[in-house]
């Protein structure tokens, strides 16, 4: 113990610098971990959704007018936030959708804390949806 604190004392900038990168890869990790709470896979929600979960897409309506998955429902972030979830039945699950997946964890997370238990959010978003080769819709055009 003695030579780790004259180890210590003779490298304080190794020393602060290790204990730094140490800090930095444990909040990663349970920031990884927390967020796992929060998403499903592509497949977790193909499945969710074939078993009935309500799909909240919560881009902005040009982009989900350009292709969302099918049978979703357009609600922003701001109306979230306003409460106008009430378009989905709290005992449903639910699987928001972003474009890549960042959006739609807080989303999710704002959704579980309303009452809403089984709100997941794509990991990923529709960019891993489209990587999965899964169907997007287009109003206007039909399938994507």
């Amino acid at each position: 113990m003695n030579k780790l604190l004259e180890f210590a004392a003779a490298n304080p900038y190794l020393v602060t610098g290790t204990t730094l990168m140490l800090i930095a890869v444990v909040a990663f990790e349970i920031r990884l971990r927390a967020r796992a709470a929060f998403e499903v896979t592509v497949a977790e929600a193909v499945r969710m959704i074939n078993n009935g979960a309500a799909v909240v897409d919560v881009r902005e309506a040009a982009q989900f007018s350009a292709g969302h998955i099918v049978g979703a429902i357009n609600i922003i972030p701001a109306e979230l936030a306003k409460g106008e979830e009430g378009k989905i039945k709290k005992k449903r699950a639910v699987v928001v959708v972003c474009q890549s997946g960042g959006e739609s964890i807080e989303s999710a997370r704002k959704l579980r804390a309303d009452g809403f238990d089984g709100a997941f959010s794509l990991g990923g978003g529709l960019d891993a949806w489209q990587r999965e080769n899964q169907l997007l819709i287009s109003p206007k055009r039909g399938k994507a």
